[in-house]
């Protein structure tokens, strides 16, 4: 049984589905590799335009599978590279959507937080319980976490390994917003839909460059930002949209 499935809801659009019920989705080595393989290739595939990720309507990833890691020594935990697949899916040049409903624990809210929207259902809760096992976080659950919420919302989780419930996720920017449970999914999508009728050489020069400026100076963000900005007047997009204002009709966007 595939893992990780992929479809294509409406045109421009990917879902890839998390497919390990029967363990909560928890992400063992081959769910990474799966995911790694589906967004490098959907993330150089010119007819996808943006991404939702989901674990389906009972959970998004109750963390890692620890099953896989309980004997595990530290040259062997090295030698899986682990970092590299996750890299896949932070370096996706698409628009990743996460769709959260249940457990976004452990590595499985660090999985949402490679997302760039993060949809949650009133019943989602976000969690880094490593703590709890004798580790620590080790795919971002330090580090993205503090640039999402803060240090010292993001020492509480780390340290405790409490969970966190949607609505307090979303007062602390650990989600985007949050929906009823049995419309996350269906949010999530109208979102990816929206995002995918846009000019996607925009859309990507703003992803990266809000990304890139995060860990730069201001200045060097700004100039980042001008520069993507001064770019996009040679597209044809360009073009199409002003033009399209201009006319008081709908812009036909083609990416290039």
């Amino acid at each position: 049984m595939d893992e990780v499935l992929v479809e294509r809801p409406a045109p421009g659009v990917a879902l890839v589905r998390i497919n390990r019920p029967e363990a909560r989705n928890a992400l063992n080595q081959e769910v990474r590799q799966q995911l790694a393989a589906q967004f490098t290739a959907l993330g150089q595939d010119p007819e996808v335009r943006a991404i939702v990720l989901t674990g389906g309507d009972k959970y998004f990833a109750a963390g890692a599978d620890i099953r896989a890691m309980a004997e595990a020594g530290a040259i062997e935990m090295m030698l899986r590279q682990t970092q590299r697949l996750w890299q896949a899916i932070a370096s996706c040049p698409k628009p990743v959507i996460a769709a959260v409903n249940g457990y976004a624990w452990g590595g499985g809210c660090e999985l949402a937080m490679h997302a760039d929207i993060i949809v949650a259902g009133e019943s989602a809760t976000f969690c880094q319980p490593e703590v709890k096992v004798g580790i620590m976080p080790g795919a971002g659950g330090t580090q993205r976490l503090a640039r999402a919420v803060g240090k010292f919302r993001a020492m509480r989780m780390v340290l405790t390994g409490q969970p966190v419930a949607a609505r307090d996720a979303l007062e602390m920017g650990l989600a985007s917003e949050v929906v009823a449970d049995d419309r996350v999914q269906e949010h999530a999508l109208e979102l990816a839909v929206e995002i995918a009728g846009l000019p996607p050489l925009a859309i990507m020069q703003i992803k990266e460059v809000l990304i890139a400026g995060q860990d730069a100076s201001l200045e060097t963000a700004l100039m980042l930002e001008r520069k993507a900005f001064q770019l996009l007047f040679a597209s044809s997009d360009q073009k199409e949209g002003m033009q399209a204002f201009l006319d008081k009709r709908k812009p036909i966007f083609e990416g290039a």
